[in-house]
C-alpha cells in the first residue's frame, strides 16, 4: 500500500541495506513473521494513519502465515511486507512499510526483493497512493480503479433491519456468505470469510430474498471510531439496507469509515446520502489482469491491507 519512495521490482536477491557490512550489526535480514511480530507492523500501520482494525492482525496473519516478512536489522525490526497467496493464481501485497527512522537506505526494496518470490507466478493486487502509482508502474503493476475512503458520523435512517430482511449472520450463513464472497473476490477465501465473520468485537449482518443470500456485510471497531467492510451486494437497496443495520450498531461520536471503488457510484451516492465524506483514495494495481469478479456488487472493499 505505500512504497515509502522505494524502487520495487518483482524479482528478489538477497540484498542487505546498503552501507552496512556482511554479517555486522547493521545488515539487513528479511524473514517471516509470526502473529506476534505482526502486531507490531500493526501500530506501524496505525502510525500512517491506515486506521487498522483493532482485531485485523489475528483474521489477516492465518490466511497465509508464510505471507508476512519483516526486515530486521540486528534484532530490530525495521521494515515489513505482507504478500498473501489466496490461490495458484491470485496473491495481494500490503503493508508495505519501514519504519520512519530507517527510510530511504534502500531498506524497503531490499525487503521487497526478499519477499516477492513468495506470489509465484500469481497475479498480484495491492492498493497504492497516488504519489507511488508510478513507482509500482515500473514494477510491472497497472492501474485498475480507485478506491475512495469516505468516513464520518451516519445519520440514522429510521429503518428496521428485521422489516428489510436483514439478519444477524448466524454459524447456518456461513458457508452460503462463503459462496457468495467468492463472487466478488478473485479467490476462495472461507476460512477467512468465517474468521473475519465471528471475530470479537466484529458485527455481521447478511440481507435474505426467499432464504438466499443477496449481500452480507461486516463492521468492526478500529483504532479510531468503526470500519465497514467489506459491503457485498446484489443491488443498491440490498447495501443500502446492510449498510443502515451496520451503522446503527455506531455510537453518536463515532466515525464510520469504507472504502468504495469510484466504479461503484451507487455506493458512494448512499454514504455520501447518510452523511458520509470522501477523504482520500487510493489506486487498486495488479501485476496482471484484472480479474473478474461481479465488481457491481462491491459496495465496500473488505480491506485495503489484504484485499
Amino acid at each position: 500500500m505505500n512504497p515509502l519512495g522505494e524502487a520495487p521490482r518483482p524479482h528478489s536477491t538477497n540484498e542487505r541495506a546498503a552501507g552496512n557490512p556482511p554479517g555486522g550489526p547493521g545488515e539487513l535480514t528479511v524473514t517471516g513473521a509470526s502473529l506476534d511480530e505482526w502486531h507490531q507492523v500493526a501500530e506501524w500501520a496505525a502510525g500512517e494513519g491506515w486506521n487498522p482494525g483493532r482485531g485485523d492482525v489475528a483474521c489477516f496473519h492465518p490466511t497465509d502465515p508464510a505471507g508476512f516478512f519483516i526486515g530486521r536489522l540486528g534484532t530490530r525490526p525495521v521494515s515489513a511486507v505482507s504478500i498473501v497467496r489466496y490461490s495458484d493464481r491470485y496473491a495481494f501485497l500490503g503493508y508495505y512499510l519501514v519504519h520512519p527512522d530507517h527510510r530511504g537506505q534502500g531498506i524497503g526494496l531490499a525487503t521487497w526483493r526478499a519477499a516477492f518470490p513468495h506470489a509465484g507466478t500469481r497475479t498480484v493486487g495491492l492498493d497504492a497512493v497516488p504519489a507511488q502509482q508510478a513507482t509500482y508502474g515500473r514494477a510491472g503493476f497497472k492501474s485498475a480503479n480507485d478506491t475512495i475512503r469516505y468516513s464520518g458520523r451516519p445519520e440514522r435512517s429510521g429503518t428496521s433491519a428485521a422489516g428489510a430482511g436483514v439478519v444477524p449472520v448466524a454459524p447456518e450463513h456461513i458457508d452460503a456468505i462463503a459462496a457468495y464472497d467468492r463472487q466478488c473476490f478473485p479467490a476462495q477465501r472461507s476460512a477467512f470469510v468465517s474468521r473475519w465473520l465471528t471475530a470479537v468485537g466484529h458485527i455481521a449482518y447478511a440481507r435474505l430474498r426467499e432464504g438466499r443470500i443477496s449481500g452480507y456485510g461486516v463492521i468492526r471497531p478500529a483504532l479510531e471510531g468503526l470500519r465497514v467492510g467489506p459491503l457485498f451486494a446484489d443491488t443498491p437497496e440490498d447495501a443500502e439496507a446492510l449498510f443502515d443495520a451496520l451503522t446503527a450498531h455506531a455510537g453518536p461520536e463515532d466515525e464510520v469509515t469504507i472504502d468504495i471503488p469510484e466504479t461503484q457510484q451507487a455506493a458512494g451516492a448512499l454514504v455520501t446520502a447518510r452523511g458520509l465524506e470522501a477523504r482520500w483514495h487510493t489506486v487498486r494495481m495488479y501485476t496482471g489482469p484484472v480479474p473478474a469478479v461481479r465488481a457491481e456488487r462491491i459496495y465496500g472493499v473488505t480491506t485495503l491491507e489484504l484485499g
